[in-house]
């Protein structure tokens, strides 16, 4: 299949391009004429904030809520209650009510008691509805809103926007990191490849699938709830694989051309074997990214969603778009006569040409790559030097994730400058950190209340201002019902202290039982039904879900990754050890995640004030992302090992091969998705650059310590047992072929009949003149010699 479809698109680019292309104008008009949507919304669903959430909902209110605009004069200036401001405010206020999409606009001037104004005066904020969800307030209504309260700017008042107004004027483009990130990986591809147009391709591959990836997950938002930092992350990890898998692919393209073959033929088997070495890889991320879904809540759904979309795209366009410029671009982008430097190998350079297993190993030409054999020789030759050293230094660094907890993030967290920082802290500084998260009470009384002053009613509400860590409470309201209440506490501790955890948990569990208890026991009724929300609340369950989730998905993904890698090498040891490497790889991440952002080592740099809170859903998306990228070099490492061992049953000399064989290539593939990732450090999302840090000190650790050192000496030390396979297993499992067998040689009379047919002329009915590429024989496992290895 992959065969006849690598040859297809070779032999036909321009219908291929002509349909990629007529899929990004497509998606290019969907998102000019929607819009992308992203939603910091938390959905839980059966959890107590999420039910809060619902009783809420009745409340008459606009449908986007009461967003925040925050006014605020130095000081040393004017009050906000003098007669000047005050005009000055009220025309504001009258000016945004003319905002599309605003329909109501409340000023300080006229909230009971004043809320909405600071005891100094200095500090106040309007009060504005839109008739859209938080998730649908985009920039440019943001921005409207804002301008409108241009008279109030000519007073000399500052006005800022908050809450999701703020989150939507500081949604900003991550288009300075992917620059950052294609320039970096031009860098080292030119420098591998030695020419420009083929150093061009990757990155061509990896900016068309982020595109794509980016258009479609903003299109999905608009049905589901996309974090903003979803989209994000699917663009670090959709440019990464992209370009990668688009290198390993080019490597064995160039290389089928140096042995003589067809262009067309070339680009066939490099789908065949390369290409299918890509999909299997982005198969088994994607399916690390779906065990996300055993956690039961939409945000894992739409965070695992995003770089699902952004992989799937990257193996579609390895798959089809890649095979179509080859077969356009032939042999201009084959190494230079004139260099004498070889180009990276393959994952698999021993299947490349058949080799004689009793004949010894060819020798390495170019000096790269005799020393990437010496070093893995030497490395062979001192297996348990390398392996307690290189346990030693995995350990240091994973040992701070002994301590990873989860917490929250809030806008406090964000850049300095930006609409919601400041905000945030103009609210804290006039009402107190617990104005930036409210904390949401809701009650369904069995009947209806008379009022606020109905005994059930008051008895909560005097309970909730006599609750330890509670600064204020809001008058009750009543619901049209007249059956649900809404109280709204303000917390003395901002939304991301673990205190302001700690007094959901106290309402929950004393305060609350023991009013609606009392105050059914006076009135001799059923007990009303109470629920705390807000988005602490929302927060701490998730966490809570995260928590509890945690360990049937980290085992399910292991399982999982485990049981593609025995379909693929038919040996458990090796797939059980390769799922063991893949933990080492996370671990190490998990420790660095600890210690640079929980623990604050190293967060001056990264541009962040000091240690942050880890939000729960990142370390699990992070395991999942990580597990499915390090199956990508594990994949490329065993297959050449594999093919190694079974020419000449060498376990020593088929490590050193693979390793040799397999290490430039990697070595580039992981510094191109380091620099991807590390360019996105620049971004201000808190989130981001968890990611961004921990992706990247994953991905160059599993590419050199892991598969470099542990991944070759505990092969050394395993010895033929790496290859045992039981009897019964034998006949259960299938027999897959992930590289493809390898074409027939080509010699100097068949290349002039093996010449390349004109872009998208139709294939000659005749047979090829070098059929054996597309015989049986050549696209299925060799029989003559199986692949169930004897036990040791």
């Amino acid at each position: 299949m992959f065969l006849a479809l690598g040859r297809w698109c070779a032999r036909r680019p321009l219908r291929v391009l002509a349909l990629w292309a007529a899929v990004l104008i497509a998606l290019a008009a969907a998102v000019l004429l929607h819009g992308r949507v992203t939603s910091e919304a938390v959905v839980i669903p059966g959890s107590d904030s999420q039910a809060a959430r619902d009783v809420a909902a009745a409340f008459p209110g606009p449908a986007s809520g009461n967003q925040p605009i925050v006014l605020h004069t130095d000081p040393d200036g004017p009050t906000l209650t003098s007669d000047a401001a005050r005009r000055a405010v009220e025309a504001a206020a009258e000016e945004v009510g003319r905002v599309a999409h605003v329909v109501s606009v409340g000023t300080p001037y006229g909230t009971p008691g004043g809320a909405a104004m600071s005891r100094d005066g200095h500090t106040a904020y309007l009060s504005v509805g839109l008739d859209v969800t938080g998730r649908d307030i985009t920039p440019e209504i943001s921005r409207a809103v804002v301008s409108a309260a241009e008279p109030a700017r000519r007073a000399g008042i500052e006005v800022t926007a908050g809450g999701d107004l703020a989150a939507a004027a500081d949604k900003g483009s991550t288009a300075h990191s992917e620059l950052i990130g294609l320039a970096a990986a031009a860098v080292i591809l030119f420098l591998g490849l030695r020419r420009v147009l083929a150093a061009g391709l990757p990155l061509l591959l990896g900016v068309v699938g982020l595109v794509i990836s980016l258009s479609v997950i903003g299109l999905v938002g608009h049905v589901l709830d996309m974090p903003s930092s979803g989209a994000t992350i699917a663009a670090m990890i959709g440019l990464g694989v992209g370009i990668d898998y688009t290198l390993f692919c080019l490597t064995r393209f160039r290389e089928l051309l140096a042995d003589g073959h067809g262009v067309v033929d070339s680009a066939a088997h490099t789908t065949a074997s390369a290409g299918k070495a890509a999909a299997f890889a982005g198969c088994a991320v994607a399916a690390a990214l779906a065990g996300l879904a055993l956690g039961g809540l939409p945000l894992l759904h739409a965070l695992a969603l995003a770089p699902g979309i952004a992989v799937l795209v990257a193996v579609l366009a390895a798959l089809t778009l890649l095979p179509a410029l080859l077969g356009l671009l032939g042999r201009r982008l084959g190494p230079r006569p004139a260099d004498t430097s070889a180009p990276a190998e393959p994952a698999a350079e021993s299947a490349s040409s058949p080799t004689d297993t009793t004949a010894p190993a060819t020798p390495v030409t170019d000096p790269t790559g005799e020393r990437w054999r010496r070093l893995a020789a030497h490395v062979a030759g001192r297996p348990w030097r390398y392996l307690l050293a290189s346990l030693v230094l995995v350990g240091v660094l994973a040992a701070p994730a002994a301590g990873l907890t989860f917490g929250q993030l809030d806008a406090g967290d964000k850049a300095a400058g930006t609409a919601s920082r400041t905000s945030y802290e103009r609210l804290a500084e006039a009402f107190g950190p617990g104005a930036n998260g409210p904390v949401q009470v809701t009650a369904t009384l069995p009947t209806a209340a008379a009022g606020p002053t109905d005994p059930r009613v008051s008895k909560v509400t005097e309970a909730l201002e006599h609750t330890p860590g509670v600064a204020a409470v809001a008058p009750a309201r009543i619901g049209p019902d007249g059956r649900t209440v809404l109280w709204q506490v303000t917390p003395t501790t901002d939304p991301g202290d673990p205190a302001t955890v700690t007094l959901v948990e106290r309402l929950r569990e004393s305060t609350l039982p023991e009013a609606v208890a009392g105050a059914a026991g006076n009135a001799g009724a059923d007990a009303a039904v109470t629920h705390v929300g807000g988005p602490t609340a929302a927060q701490a369950d998730l966490n809570s879900r995260l928590a509890d989730r945690l360990p049937v998905i980290i085992a399910t993904v292991v399982l999982l990754a485990a049981l593609l890698l025995l379909l693929a090498f038919r040996a458990p040891v090796v797939a059980a050890k390769a799922a063991v490497m893949n933990l080492i790889s996370v671990g190490v991440a998990y420790g660095v995640l600890t210690a640079v952002f929980q623990w604050g080592w190293g967060a001056g740099p990264l541009g962040l004030d000091g240690p942050v809170p880890i939000p729960g859903y990142v370390p699990l998306l992070m395991f999942a992302v990580l597990f499915g990228l390090s199956m990508d070099y594990e994949v490329f490492l065993l297959t050449a090992v594999r093919e190694s061992y079974l020419r000449h049953r060498d376990n020593r000399r088929a490590v050193v091969e693979g390793l040799a064989g397999t290490a430039r290539i990697i070595t580039s593939a992981a510094m191109i998705m380091v620099c991807v990732f590390l360019s996105y450090l620049l971004s201000e999302d808190p989130v981001v650059k968890m990611f961004g840090i921990g992706l990247a000190t994953a991905v160059a650790l599993d590419a050199t310590v892991v598969r470099g050192l542990l991944v070759p000496t505990s092969m050394v030390l395993l010895g033929e047992r790496n290859w045992w396979l039981p009897r019964r297993l034998d006949r259960i499992l299938p027999h897959m072929d992930i590289e493809g067998a390898p074409p027939a040689p080509v010699d100097d009379r068949e290349q002039t009949a093996n010449a390349d047919p004109k872009p998208d002329s139709d294939p000659d009915p005749t047979p090829d003149a070098n059929p054996a590429p597309d015989s049986a024989s050549a696209s299925a496992p060799d029989d003559s010699a199986p692949d169930r290895l004897p036990a040791p």
